[in-house]
């Protein structure tokens, strides 16, 4: 018999995730406040549920994709623990505070639920086609529970530590990511603008100690490198105001812990420029347009 997952949260990257546990054999129940996102899954296979309450109740997995940690922590607090059966797995997919992962993680510990914070690395392509990594955090038991589940969603399923190690690790990366693509951009134009033509700088740099995936996976130049979204003037992607928010949370886990992030706080404040200048739903790699002053 498969098992039933309730699934709270289908927006652009939930809706790809919860048809992809469909096609893997699980029983999935929808609910989210979108009619035409609830529309979507049910579409796909799912079964509709008209509240979180009811979404959860009988169900042996509860996966959440929600916007930030003040929303998981209400759903979980407000409906799940009251909801869930005895011995119901929960995961979080969202990607929220630390501290709050880890203050719902322990309430539901205290309550006697097993629950990981599982965010997600891949965008809304590989939500779609199955293929997102999920870093994962939460006890060994837990995270043996939510292998298969998340498995179903992704290509790489990879333990962190515990909970809460899953958002970590989560914008660790995108800090990262953040202050690559900004350093991508601002080579790719000092290059254009010393004469250099923007696809042998690629050449030569792509193969060079300054490569990295922002140049070689995702550059930010048209034309130069594989399909991005440079190459559809920008569209799609990974959206500035997801990046930023992302910075956002790296600057405040890194304040919490005394940690010194000069370059993630930098590339925040150029992201929050972009925001401001009404980008917020582009592609974040159109950095290079602002520092290049368009």
């Amino acid at each position: 018999m498969s098992l039933t997952i309730a699934f709270i949260g289908l927006g652009n990257m939930g809706g790809g995730m919860a048809a992809n546990l469909l096609k893997n054999g699980y029983a999935v129940r929808a609910f989210d406040l979108s009619e035409d996102a609830l529309a979507r899954a049910e579409a796909a296979g799912a079964s509709r549920a008209a509240s979180a309450v009811e979404a959860v109740t009988g169900a042996d997995a509860v996966v959440t994709m929600l916007p930030a940690g003040k929303h998981v922590e209400s759903v979980y607090a407000g409906e799940v623990f009251g909801a869930a059966k005895a011995g119901a797995l929960f995961l979080d997919c969202s990607t929220i505070d630390v501290a709050t992962a880890r203050r719902v993680i322990e309430a539901a510990e205290a309550k006697g639920f097993e629950m990981v914070d599982a965010p997600v690395s891949g965008g809304i392509g590989a939500a779609n086609g199955g293929t997102l990594t999920f870093m994962v955090g939460g006890s060994d038991a837990a995270f043996a529970r939510a292998m298969p589940i998340l498995s179903a969603m992704g290509k790489a399923v990879i333990h962190a530590g515990g909970g809460g190690n899953g958002q970590a690790a989560k914008i660790c990366n995108n800090m990262l990511l953040g202050a690559t693509m900004v350093a991508t951009c601002e080579a790719f134009s000092m290059a254009q603008k010393l004469g250099l033509d923007p696809q042998t700088f690629y050449d030569i740099s792509s193969v060079s100690s300054g490569q990295s995936w922002s140049m070689t996976s995702y550059c930010p130049v048209p034309g130069v490198g594989p399909q991005s979204p440079s190459d559809n003037d920008y569209q799609g992607g990974f959206a500035v105001g997801l990046m930023l928010k992302d910075l956002k949370l790296a600057s405040e886990a890194a304040a919490s812990v005394s940690a010194s992030v000069p370059m993630g706080n930098a590339a925040e404040a150029l992201y929050q420029l972009l925001a401001n200048q009404g980008k917020a739903t582009r592609d974040f790699s159109i950095m290079i347009e602002m520092l290049e002053g368009k």
